[in-house]
């Protein structure tokens, strides 16, 4: 689960975080006073969307301005002319794709003397199995680019969980970032409450991009994107409660309430299949044969005739899909189950675009007996390979 920068700003500084002092607005009305609480002379007007590259992004509307979704302002006036120009629009950057996103809240935040822009996040090193400081000297810039164009400058430092974030490691770490003076005694502070932070909160990621240097020497989390892993959200009530879900998609929010593992993609072939790991072969299969998947769906190993309906029926609201795939393999899923789940669902939805179905495993006779009778027109398949073939010719007629 994502969160907002104003929101992930406010968990850091709920652990002793170095953070400037905002407030977020939900309309224009609230602009001018959160403007008159902050001190000034700089105020900075962020758009809160869950996207990266605001500063850089686009607005739809030509009265948004030409700014970008991050600007400056240097009078409570001009904080409140940004907030006009920019709530309810819609900003396009390179991580929201063509469509943009509306923005609905804005950050409003006193303004910082930057001295020296670094890059600091946490995730997990799938090598390692351990926790892990990803930091550069090149902060304010996409990861990404630094990465293809001076690799060198990124280093990873792994953390013991077992030991926490040492004085070795917070040594080190001031080390690959160059602090030095006061920055490195706020560097030896703020490593080890970032640490506490992402793994106190479950987090999946924690990324400062900039951490800065001020112009005083002291350190400051400017920007902040965090998100949370799903599974542990249980133990996170509080967490829970920022989740915004205007910022997800529609039918994504539909699967978590029947627990289905569904992920939009961009392609034009539907798919419902049971376990991850033949959820991703299916996937690599229809693009194999030159189709796109338009989703990824795994109904799980035990899911009932009414949450494979439910599934099918999610899938079919996405206006880019061609064509459906079924493929289940029956072992705690029983392949009648999914034939009763998807016959239900194909006349609940007026299925128009073809459907290919793959059954294996227990009760796979009866599956494809129900199937059969259905007097539907569905298009049953021999092998994952057959049912690939099948269903990318069938959306190509």
């Amino acid at each position: 689960m994502n969160i907002h920068e104003h929101q992930a700003k406010a968990v850091l500084k709920s652990f002793g975080a170095p953070v400037a002092d905002g407030y977020a607005v939900f309309s224009v009305d609230e602009a001018a006073e959160a403007a008159a609480k902050l001190p000034g002379p700089l105020w900075v007007v962020k758009s809160q969307i869950h996207a990266g590259g605001r500063g850089k992004g686009k607005f739809k509307e030509a009265d948004a301005g030409e700014k970008g979704g991050v600007r400056l302002a240097f009078s409570p006036e001009e904080v409140y002319e940004n907030v006009k120009a920019m709530l309810g629009k819609t900003l396009v950057t390179h991580q929201t794709g063509p469509e943009g996103k509306q923005v609905n809240r804005i950050y409003i935040e006193d303004g910082a003397d930057i001295a020296t822009e670094l890059y600091c996040s946490l995730l997990v090193n799938r090598e390692t199995g351990q926790p892990a400081f990803v930091v550069s000297t090149e902060g304010g810039m996409d990861i990404e680019d630094v990465a293809e164009s001076t690799p060198e400058k990124i280093l990873t430092i792994n953390i013991d969980p077992t030991q926490g974030v040492t004085e070795a490691d917070c040594e080190e770490l001031c080390k690959a970032l160059k602090l030095e003076g006061t920055a490195k005694e706020d560097g030896f502070k703020l490593f080890p409450i970032l640490y506490k932070a992402f793994t106190e909160k479950d987090m999946s990621m924690l990324e400062i991009n900039p951490l800065i240097v001020m112009e005083d020497q002291h350190l400051r989390v400017l920007d902040a994107k965090v998100s949370f892993d799903g599974n542990a959200l249980f133990r996170h009530p509080d967490i829970m409660e920022l989740r915004d879900t205007t910022e997800e998609d529609e039918k994504e929010i539909e699967a978590s309430e029947w627990d289905l593992a569904y992920i939009s993609l961009d392609g034009n072939i539907g798919c419902m299949v049971n376990g991850a790991g033949l959820a991703m072969a299916t996937m690599d299969i229809i693009k194999l044969y030159g189709a796109e998947p338009a989703n990824f769906c795994d109904v799980g190993g035990g899911a009932s005739k009414e949450k494979v309906a439910a599934a099918f029926k999610i899938i079919m609201k996405d206006p880019n899909v061609e064509g459906i795939l079924v493929n289940i393999f029956g072992g705690i899923m029983k392949c009648d189950v999914i034939a009763e789940g998807v016959i239900a669902a194909v006349k609940e939805t007026n299925l128009s675009v073809p459907l290919v179905v793959r059954l294996e495993g227990t009760n796979v006779e009866k599956g494809k007996e129900i199937i059969a009778n259905s007097g539907l027109n569905v298009i049953p398949a021999d092998d994952l390979d057959d049912a690939a073939k099948k269903i990318t010719d069938a959306v190509k007629k």
